[in-house]
């Protein structure tokens, strides 16, 4: 057996939360990873439109009780939840208790397709299932029903379970599996509950509190069950070892199009495969792609233009993703425009040293004010750019005060708060300070050394010591000047080429650094995540490929994207098994 992963395990620890995050984790999203719920919503309450009138709903439309008369079973009332399982599921569970069985218990749990009428119990009629209280019977698309389990009453939980794999539907009671009660189902079900007789009250869990019955075995073993189906697949091979000579292949254009040089070339050795790849051609891109993963944009942008003329004066869009993001690196005190000039780390704070400079400026021109105002939150709904009025960076409707944070949408990135962008060599979050000739950067350095990632007081005080490019007033002012040719090649961009919306978001991003003390702990601080280089290096790199002729995405990611694209189509049509297979899962293992 195959151990689920981390992640396959936590949707069954009850309280988990999110470790960069207060709020509680949707628990449904946890037990429901590969549901898009945009596409297709889970089941989270019971509906009130699509239920009979005897049915009275409270509680968040959770607990349903009965209040018709209950003299025959022409008064059986049902209820469906608001939207049908999602296939991709794979295992669906929900969890009814008893609170009172009324004067009869004539109730019945189970499942029913939408248009099934809802003057009956579930089981009564075609494409409707139910598991009756009164008598224990299962009911399958008939008035007559079948000895199934035993009969339930008050305070009794009554778990229903659809195996979207296997098209089957199980029950539970008080957390025991009572069997697989129908086969055979077809897609697109509702849980249903249906009452009868008067006082009879129920409340419904699906999956917002921890279930009775532990779900989490049954989906481990569909999860394996899947794995093993997919890992042992027959691929077919039309002549001798040309299907494993492909694979090779793909591995081997993974390392190459990444940069693995001497990887790559080992590779192919042992392989038996002949290295056709041009060394200087990948060194180059090494070269590029380790200055921008260091944060060194400016040098970066000059050894791609020297390398590769004309090739960022052919994607105007690229160059100035590569601007922006220099632009960021200049605020973190990485690029090398700033960190030649970092040397005075006196300045006390990100807004007193741009005050300094503001007033500290001869000229007092127009566009030193409009930075001023900007990183001292002025209202302007204009700035002025060459002595004339111009809309500000935001292009459109937005003033350069609303940059400050307020208006941003990316918020905590990925759902993580603490994102500052350092991290020691195990993965856990450690403060480094932006100057490096900051006398307690030894003290980190040696905690680093002994592996040990706690934040001591004297760590803790140095974080609120960060300081805009390094805290040096000429490295500000050069950020500053660099800041305003980038505002003026987004207009000139948006001139030539129309708007942009991405362009547009991504200079509003990196200028919202400007508006707090200190950017790192801002809401927009994950721009300054080390890891936030990786996009745009990838971007670089496609692009210095497809220069030369050269596929800009590896084959092997391209067979991942289709398998992922794969899985999606699977649920789409209805493939429940398309729960269980995460090819990120797959891959890893």
């Amino acid at each position: 057996m195959m151990a689920a992963t981390s992640e396959e395990r936590i949707v069954m620890e009850p309280s988990r939360t999110n470790c960069g995050q207060s709020q509680v984790v949707d628990r449904l999203k946890m037990l429901y990873p590969m549901v898009n719920e945009e596409e297709t919503p889970l089941p989270r309450s019971w509906s009130p439109k699509d239920k009979y009138n005897y049915i009275g709903l409270s509680q968040n439309n959770l607990r349903v009780h009965y209040k018709g008369y209950g003299k025959t079973h022409k008064d059986a009332a049902s209820v469906r939840t608001t939207h049908s399982i999602p296939a991709s599921c794979g295992l669906y569970y929900f969890e009814v208790k008893i609170v009172s069985k009324g004067r009869d218990g004539y109730m019945g749990i189970g499942l029913s397709a939408h248009g099934v009428n809802v003057n009956r119990l579930p089981g009564w009629d075609k494409h409707s299932y139910g598991y009756h209280g009164d008598d224990g019977h299962s009911f399958c698309s008939s008035g007559t029903g079948q000895p199934y389990g035993p009969t339930f009453t008050t305070g009794d939980v009554i778990g229903c379970g659809v195996n979207l794999v296997d098209n089957t539907a199980f029950y539970t009671k008080n957390g025991h599996h009572l069997g697989i009660a129908f086969t055979d189902l077809p897609p697109n079900l509702y849980p249903t509950v249906g009452l009868q007789t008067p006082g009879e009250v129920v409340d419904a869990n699906f999956g917002q509190s921890p279930f009775v019955f532990d779900i989490g075995d049954m989906m481990n073993e569909l999860r394996v069950r899947t794995r093993l189906q997919i890992i042992n697949f027959p691929t077919p091979d039309h002549g001798q070892g040309q299907w494993q000579a492909v694979l090779h292949k793909m591995v081997s254009t993974y390392l190459v199009h990444h940069g693995y040089c001497a990887t790559a070339e080992a590779f192919a050795n042992s392989t038996g495969q002949v290295f056709e790849e041009d060394f200087n051609s990948i060194k180059n891109r090494q070269r590029i792609l380790k200055l921008v993963l260091a944060g060194r944009m400016g040098e970066a942008i000059d050894l791609t233009s020297r390398l590769y003329p004309g090739l960022l004066e052919r994607d105007p869009n690229l160059l100035f993703a590569l601007k922006c993001r220099q632009f960021v690196e200049m605020v973190n005190g990485s690029d090398s425009e700033v960190c030649q000039t970092s040397s005075n780390v006196n300045q006390t704070s990100v807004i007193q040293s741009t005050k300094a400079y503001a007033k500290s400026s001869a000229n007092g021109n127009v566009e030193e004010m409009n930075i001023n105002n900007t990183m001292n939150g002025g209202a302007t709904e204009q700035q002025f750019v060459n002595g004339q009025i111009e809309e500000d960076v935001d292009m459109e409707d937005n003033n350069m005060g609303t940059m400050n944070g307020i208006k941003n949408s990316n918020g905590y990135q990925n759902g993580n708060l603490n994102a500052n962008g350092f991290k020691c060599q195990n993965g856990e979050d450690m403060d480094m300070e932006i100057d490096g000739a900051n006398q307690n950067q030894q003290q980190q350095q040696q905690q680093q050394q002994n592996g040990n990632c706690s934040i001591n007081n004297d760590v803790i005080a140095n974080k609120s010591k960060k300081q805009l490019c390094g805290g040096n007033k000429q490295a500000i002012e050069k950020m500053l000047d660099f800041g305003r040719q980038l505002y003026s090649q987004s207009i000139h961009l948006r001139q030539q080429h129309g708007k942009n919306e991405g362009n547009k978001k991504m200079l509003q991003d990196a200028f919202s650094l400007l508006a707090y003390a200190n950017p790192w702990n801002s809401p927009v601080g994950w721009q300054l995540d080390p890891q936030q280089r990786e996009t745009v290096c990838a971007r670089l790199n496609s692009a210095i490929l497809e220069s030369s002729n050269l596929p800009r995405r590896p084959p092997l990611e391209v067979a991942a994207s289709h398998a992922r694209e794969l899985v999606r189509l699977m649920s789409t049509a209805g493939l429940g098994a398309c729960g269980f297979a995460v090819v990120d899962n797959i891959i890893q293992y």
